[in-house]
């Protein structure tokens, strides 16, 4: 569990951030852009919920993302190398492949697409929409996280 006493530490006021790691970055480095769109992905989804409540499955199935997407985060936030000294929180297989697995139960009632989908209509379907296009950009980051040359955990890509 972390306690947060102050939200604010004005200690990035100078254009810097620190990683999971401590290391010293500037606010606008790759990691710190990745996780900051899993964070904004986060939020996006916490909204969608707000329409969720017919559905206790739905609901409860983003609540699960959500957590997992603070954990998403912490992995980003934290540089493979040097390996931290202590027990890295790291996405895991299995978190992927229930993902890929709640994604088809979602798609069994669907009839198959013969052209893209406009987003709208429901509230939570729209926002949902606007979920899918902010992860697309945070799988972007995460490329761009590794393009730069830094080494990612698969599983968080």
């Amino acid at each position: 569990m972390v306690t947060l006493n102050k939200i604010y530490t004005r200690t990035g006021d100078a254009g810097t951030t620190r990683l999971a790691s401590g290391a010293e970055v500037s606010k606008t480095d790759a990691r710190v852009s990745a996780y900051g769109t899993v964070d904004e992905l986060n939020a996006v989804i916490g909204v969608a919920r707000m329409h969720s409540g017919q559905n206790d499955r739905i609901d409860a199935m983003l609540g699960r993302i959500q957590n997992e997407l603070f954990d998403l985060g912490a992995d980003l936030a934290t540089p493979l190398e040097p390996a931290p000294k202590w027990e890295a929180l790291r996405i895991i297989a299995s978190q992927v492949e229930r993902l890929e697995q709640e994604i088809d139960w979602m798609n069994e009632s669907l009839k198959p697409l013969d052209s893209f989908i406009l987003p709208g209509g429901a509230p939570l379907a729209t926002y949902l929409h606007l979920a899918r296009t902010v992860c697309r950009r945070a799988e972007r980051e995460a490329v761009r996280l590794i393009e730069s040359g830094e080494k990612v955990n698969d599983e968080a890509v």
